[in-house]
């Protein structure tokens, strides 16, 4: 009973809504970098999945495993820690000895970016394979190249399907933007912290951190059921 009597929602409130809402635009700004780049990269590893090299093919199928076979926290700390001294290290074997960095915000939207286009080219991949063979040979027929077929007649197609899928990736993405805090990124988890570690109303601020980002995915989620209405 003595913890709640000490409970002090308001004043917590009174820093963190605003602080979480500067930290906001950091979020949404270094969720879309990331899934844009999760989104090409997904569809350059998904046609390379339906290629007929099965080099590329076994390649792509162990990138996709070990990427997906690992924490996506791990890999952000491997980007921001451990990618540049291989850069540097490459850089040495020619000659140079130029300091490579990479900024928390970089490597953070890099690993977000190569750890959802596994993701996402699984999505993309399942999604040209299950338009009809038809509209390729059609396409053929009329002329097209194969990629050119795939690009204008298969490829609208399958990515008017997954748009709902892209919609639920991306909002667990905004979630994940959470993971960043552990590189120093100053987001909403990270402000939270400082807050908290601060004054020490612990319960205060999470619930407010937790509260912050419903109030971020509930309206995306009824946005990715009336897309998904829409595209049905």
């Amino acid at each position: 009973m003595e913890i709640i009597k000490r409970l002090n929602f308001t004043k917590a409130a009174e820093y963190l809504v605003p602080s979480l809402w500067k930290g906001l635009g950091l979020v949404i700004q270094v969720t879309l970098i990331a899934f844009l780049v999760g989104i090409i990269l997904g569809l350059f590893i998904a046609i390379g999945r339906i290629s007929k090299y099965k080099v590329l093919k076994t390649i792509l199928v162990v990138i996709i495993e070990f990427i997906r076979g690992t924490p996506l926290l791990v890999q952000i700390v491997y980007m921001y820690y451990v990618m540049p001294l291989l850069v540097e290290i490459l850089l040495q074997l020619v000659g140079s000895n130029y300091r490579f960095e990479l900024s928390p915000i970089v490597a953070g939207i890099l690993a977000l970016g190569i750890n959802y286009s596994c993701y996402l080219s699984e999505v993309i991949r399942g999604a040209i394979e299950s338009i009809d063979s038809g509209q390729m040979e059609a396409g053929l027929a009329l002329g097209f190249g194969k990629t050119e077929a795939l690009f204008r007649i298969v490829l609208p197609q399958a990515i008017r399907n997954v748009i709902p899928v892209f919609g639920n990736y991306l909002i667990m993405m905004i979630k994940d933007t959470s993971l960043l805090a552990y590189i120093s990124v100053f987001e909403l988890l990270l402000r939270t912290q400082t807050y908290a570690s601060q004054t020490f109303l612990t319960i205060e601020s999470y619930t407010i951190l937790a509260g912050a980002y419903l109030i971020i995915s509930l309206p995306m989620s009824q946005v990715v059921k009336y897309i998904e209405k829409k595209v049905k």
